[in-house]
């Protein structure tokens, strides 16, 4: 395929991650293709940063010639929903998220804001910049169903990981035990300035300036744990497989209250 022509400024790279998955760095942020290339029917996983549509139209264009059957979004916050808005346009396709993101996709409700105390980082220190306002897809906008099935993607399951925001979900496949985890975890340092900017690969909790709902994230990891993912696509970071993501799991979920969790913060007090 014919990337290097978007290898402009702020396209940071793309990551094959099987034959019918394709991760797009977007910035510091994920989207993730799924289908065989040329496949009659995809699926796009979250939207990235604002500003990207053109190069999001632009790989599905090389890789699928047709737009997507749905977009999935794993939750609604600025950097995951930056073109969804356009891109449900340009496309005409349904948008799915889980029923208690809807609120905060359709205009009702605004994220709770940014915690910029919690870990250490300079992305962290920056994060009271970053938009927590609702964005209104109107009536573009879907429930996942309630069987926990995935629309446009056969063998694929929605699992219900909240904490990071209230309606976060990951996507699941028995067959292969494929994860894209949005950010219920994620191989990078997030606050940290120099991690994003070296992509440095290690296992992580959610974005903790974003989290409030600690309880929940934890137990949102050991249910990841517990489904036992040989690869996990994550919504920042590359991807983590085998050895390292088992004992990265293991290690993440054992002692998530003591390296993980805040000391204090806005929604750990």
């Amino acid at each position: 395929m014919a990337f290097d022509n978007l290898m402009t400024s702020g396209m940071t790279g793309f990551e094959e991650v099987a034959s019918d998955i394709l991760s797009l760095r977007t910035l510091f942020v994920n989207v993730v293709f799924i289908g065989e290339p040329g496949s009659r029917s995809w699926v796009l996983v979250d939207t990235g940063m604002p500003n990207y549509t053109e190069h999001i139209v632009h790989v599905a264009s090389e890789r699928f010639q047709r737009p997507p059957s749905a977009i999935i979004l794993t939750h609604g916050h600025f950097d995951h929903v930056g073109t969804v808005v356009e891109l449900e346009q340009f496309w005409g396709v349904p948008v799915y998220a889980h029923p208690l993101e809807i609120p905060y996709l359709t205009g009702l409700k605004d994220y709770p804001p940014a915690d910029p105390s919690v870990g250490g980082g300079l992305m962290a220190r920056l994060s009271f910049t970053y938009p927590n306002e609702a964005i209104n897809l109107d009536d573009r906008v879907f429930s996942l169903p309630s069987d926990h099935s995935v629309p446009g993607l056969s063998g694929w399951r929605w699992v219900h990981t909240p904490g990071h925001t209230p309606g976060h979900v990951s996507l699941f496949r028995e067959s292969d035990r494929m994860l894209i985890a949005g950010d219920a975890i994620v191989t990078v340092k997030q606050e940290s300035l120099w991690s994003v900017l070296l992509q440095d690969k290690q296992l992580h909790g959610p974005p903790a300036y974003f989290t409030t709902d600690w309880n929940a994230a934890h137990q949102s990891v050991h249910h990841i744990r517990q489904l036992e993912p040989s690869v996990a696509v994550t919504g920042h970071g590359h991807k983590l497989s085998g050895e390292m993501l088992y004992t990265s799991l293991r290690q993440l979920d054992d002692n998530f209250e003591e390296d993980t969790v805040p000391k204090h913060g806005k929604y750990v007090d």
